[in-house]
């Protein structure tokens, strides 16, 4: 459904060498996903003859929200994960100094609902399946949602 791409995660693939070098970057530090996403990345490259290649975390300059694509926004939505807001997001990345980090929904706008589009949510915890999603639900249609916070 979502790739590492999509997400923003994927840096860079270069070649360094001879050999190949990826690039990935946590939505947060210390997310407990790094390790499957270094793991599912090595296995595909020795799937297609590149058991050497090297897969690096890379954690400066750190993850933002702004990175996630449009086609990324557009797939989490569409799996009901309410993506962040792309401008909100790309206010808070900075071009030189401190990164400001927001762990809730920015001030004064209303999160819409994926399933139904309405704006009449109501967060129900700050942190969900990971630390980089919080929990809603709908009170127009009921359904409960994640949503990705703007970092």
């Amino acid at each position: 459904m979502l790739t590492l791409a999509d997400l923003g995660i994927l840096r860079s693939v270069a070649v360094e060498g001879g050999r190949v070098v990826v690039s990935i970057t946590p939505t947060f530090s210390g997310c407990p996903a790094m390790a499957e996403m270094r793991a599912d990345i090595s296995a595909r490259l020795a799937a297609v003859g590149l058991r050497d290649a090297e897969v690096r975390v890379v954690l400066s300059p750190p993850w933002s929200s702004a990175w996630i694509t449009p086609e990324g926004r557009r797939k989490l939505a569409a799996a009901g994960i309410a993506p962040p807001d792309s401008h909100w997001s790309a206010r808070l990345r900075p071009a030189d100094g401190p990164i400001p980090l927001t762990l809730t929904t920015a001030p004064g706008r209303g999160l819409a609902c994926p399933a139904c589009g309405s704006p009449d949510t109501e967060r129900t915890a700050a942190f969900g399946s990971t630390a980089c999603k919080d929990l809603y639900r709908c009170r127009a249609c009921a359904e409960p949602f994640e949503h990705i916070k703007e970092i």
